[in-house]
């Protein structure tokens, strides 16, 4: 697809450029004030476009955050609510809505969808068609498609990575593990990066080898094979995502500087609350509450994060020299954060602000952005915002896809004219799937196994299906070191907030096969008549008056 040209009004942006992190935590950048991490050309965005210091993601995992953002959908209406749950084949995807506007989405790096071949195989959708491919990918046409995770016991023979990895040396059935993730330790043997206590040591292979500087230059080269035509570029780096393995010089970077105290207190060690208790006594959350895990794996987690940022920088000149920049919308953000410790806990999955509160920058290259460049936002934005930004700035309607897209175009926002209209945004958290569950005795039945977040500007409540629900009061405890759901000064505030929530489930947009412009049409005066429907006319007057609209 050619590039387009308007005449007059405002003219759409001709690309996209999407880039997500994972397990990236907000706090974790220079432009956000972390106390000595450098990400100057993440900043640099920053300063061409809005920063959102309030911005959330809608599912506590990879899995359901990322289809969250792949479908403009909650995850309670999308339905992939962990990593194994494969995405409905009946749900639209960015790929879906973007090839209406004739602009491919192309994706290098990684998705974590997984694909759903009990439908395939219902519909009796052949394996190898054009059909079950873009199916089976979320949507994206696969430039590279590779979600990191390849430890020896389930490793892919056809991983591209590997095959580079090979022609560069590094022989082996999985040099992904044994060279991208691994390191020669203080006792010269290969140690995996899947060990904590290999985080201190860099990754066998160079920087200009690793996964990141690897899909980097994928995504370099897509874009000067593209040319003029248009295109969405989701470049989806697999790190700072554990195995923590950084190469030389990121893996020591940071380790001479003193770390931030961990968010925590020995109070919340005490809870009752059976979810937050089996989190705590879960494998990472043992792990990473140690002092010494935390010294170790905390600086190599904020090398990554420099790794990437150097790279990006890479990447930005080249799209400078290309004339790339001008006219690409270009997004930056995480599929949510990580707890390192925080609160005793390791990894995701549960719903404080380390992991559902992400970065979030936006770039629109139009004159109508200027009047916002270099701002900081503190509108509620969640992830499902991205994909109907994606499709008003690249010429779309959004108001003929409202039966799909639960989120809001921050196109208004980016241009100055209004904020968001929403009121709290919502998390999502499913954490049957993980091994802690067997700690949580309460019940054994699995998809109760969950809790919902709804926050707003000042409260965050919790609907936790298994033990008491919580509420934090962020305005005099923004650290959430305090459940203050049982305050009898704030019940009036707890029902509120809960039917607000109830309000919310009751609203979901479940009936997708129609639109509500085919609704209003349905229903509008002598439409019944006109269809042959003549249900309670007294005469053929009366029945010409109906047709007319004029009795209803």
């Amino acid at each position: 697809m050619t590039r387009i040209e308007h005449e007059g009004g405002e003219s759409p942006v001709q690309n996209v450029l999407f880039i997500m992190c994972d397990q990236l935590r907000w706090d974790s950048l220079g432009c956000v004030g972390h106390p000595f991490i450098q990400t100057p050309n993440i900043d640099a965005l920053a300063d061409r476009g809005v920063r959102f210091d309030q911005a959330f993601v809608n599912g506590a995992v990879c899995g359901s955050s990322r289809m969250s953002y792949y479908t403009g959908r909650y995850v309670v209406s999308h339905g992939a609510r962990w990593n194994q749950v494969p995405l409905e084949v009946t749900q639209k995807t960015m790929g879906d809505h973007l090839r209406e506007l004739g602009v491919p989405a192309v994706l290098v790096g990684k998705t974590h969808m997984r694909a759903d071949e009990e439908a395939r195989s219902r519909l009796a959708i052949p394996a190898n068609s054009p059909e079950w491919l873009f199916l089976s990918e979320c949507g994206f046409a696969p430039e590279e498609h590779d979600d990191g995770l390849h430890p020896d016991e389930r490793v892919r023979t056809d991983l591209p990575y590997n095959d580079f990895l090979r022609s560069k040396g590094f022989a082996g059935d999985n040099p992904w593990h044994t060279a991208a993730n691994s390191v020669i330790d203080a006792n010269g043997e290969l140690c995996s990066g899947w060990l904590l206590r290999s985080a201190p040591f860099p990754a066998v292979v160079p920087d200009e080898l690793s996964e990141t500087a690897y899909m980097t230059d994928r995504a370099i080269d897509y874009i000067k094979k593209a040319g003029d035509d248009r295109w969405c570029l989701h470049l989806s780096y697999i790190k700072p995502h554990w195995p923590y393995v950084a190469s030389d010089p990121y893996h020591a970077m940071y380790a001479g500087e003193e770390m931030p105290t961990p968010n925590r207190t020995k109070a919340e060690l005490e809870t009752t609350h059976p979810v937050i208790r089996a989190l705590h006594r879960s494998r990472i959350g043992k792990a990473m509450s140690k002092p010494e895990a935390r010294q170790l794996v905390l600086p190599t987690y904020l090398g990554m994060i420099k790794q990437i940022d150097d790279h990006l920088g890479r990447l930005f000149t080249e799209m400078d020299r290309l004339g790339r920049t001008k006219d690409t919308l270009i997004v930056f953000t995480s599929d949510h954060g990580e707890y390192m410790g925080d609160h005793w806990m390791g990894e995701k999955d549960w719903i404080n602000e380390e992991v559902v509160r992400v970065p979030m920058i936006v770039v629109d290259p139009r004159s109508q952005a200027d009047v916002t460049r270099g701002t900081v936002s503190n509108e509620l934005v969640e992830a499902i915002d991205l994909l109907p930004t994606f499709v008003e700035a690249l010429g779309g309607e959004n108001n003929t896809r409202t039966h799909w897209l639960e989120g809001e175009s921050l196109v208004p926002l980016l241009h100055g004219e209004h904020g968001t209209e929403r009121d709290f945004v919502v998390c999502e958290a499913d954490w049957g799937f993980l091994e802690m569950s067997h700690h949580v005795s309460e019940t054994n039945e699995p998809r109760k196994r969950r809790a919902t977040m709804l926050r707003n500007d000042r409260y965050k409540y919790v609907l936790s299906e298994i033990g008491p629900n919580l509420l934090y009061d962020l305005e005099d405890d923004p650290d959430e070191q305090n459940d203050c759901i049982s305050d009898p000064a704030l019940q009036s505030v707890v029902s509120e907030l809960h039917e607000q929530l109830f309000s919310w489930f009751r609203n979901r947009r479940h009936d997708t096969t129609v639109t509500d412009q085919m609704i209003s049409a349905t229903s509008e005066p002598g439409s019944a008549a006109k269809r042959g429907i003549l249900i309670g006319y007294w005469d053929e007057e009366e029945l010409a008056a109906g047709k007319r609209g004029e009795l209803y």
